[in-house]
């Protein structure tokens, strides 16, 4: 055996666990899965009888309320369109339908906006007057932080010094 093509022991038996470490990792993922899937039915199974029984005893309600007589009607209360927050329970209008050319002539004008809008977001911010004038904040900023920082500790200096004095005079 040539010197190029040797592999350390430890190395060959590295790979080696790991290979049977992502071998046990995956069979360990396929139970939890095929658990997982079991009970999902078991639910998805227990919520069709449900289903089916809530079905019935509504059928069984609604045939009770056809046989009985009929109850006095409330009046409607004029309701003011005005506040009208949702219009659930109305017919709505169908929604148009395009052909299939047109669709997708609607859709590819879409992308190409949206991303000539991108586009030109992206050239204005890098535009070199954008760059020199956050550049520019920046340094003002820094400078701003520095000044503050030194008063800061100007000021934390004079009242440790204050308190100095203050234990040497009591």
């Amino acid at each position: 055996m040539t010197g190029e093509f040797a592999v350390p022991a430890w190395l060959a038996v590295l790979v080696l666990l790991a290979l049977l470490g992502l071998v046990a990792a995956t069979v360990a993922l396929l139970v939890v899965v095929r658990r997982v899937r079991q009970h999902t039915e078991e639910v998805v199974a227990a919520a069709s009888v449900r289903a089916d029984e809530l079905g019935h005893h509504l059928a069984e309600i609604e045939e009770r309320l056809d046989a009985s007589e009929p109850a006095t009607s409330v009046p409607a209360r004029e309701e003011d369109p005005e506040y009208l927050i949702t219009e659930l329970g109305k017919p709505r209008p169908a929604a148009p339908m395009l052909p299939g050319p047109a669709f997708a002539d609607q859709v590819v004008r879409e992308s190409m906006v949206r991303a000539a809008s991108l586009v030109a977001g992206l050239r204005r911010a890098l535009a070199p007057e954008t760059r020199n004038r956050i550049r520019f904040e920046m340094k003002r900023e820094v400078k701003r932080s520095r000044k503050q920082r030194r008063a800061d500790v100007k000021q934390a200096v004079r009242e440790w010094e204050a308190r100095q004095r203050e234990s040497v005079d009591a």
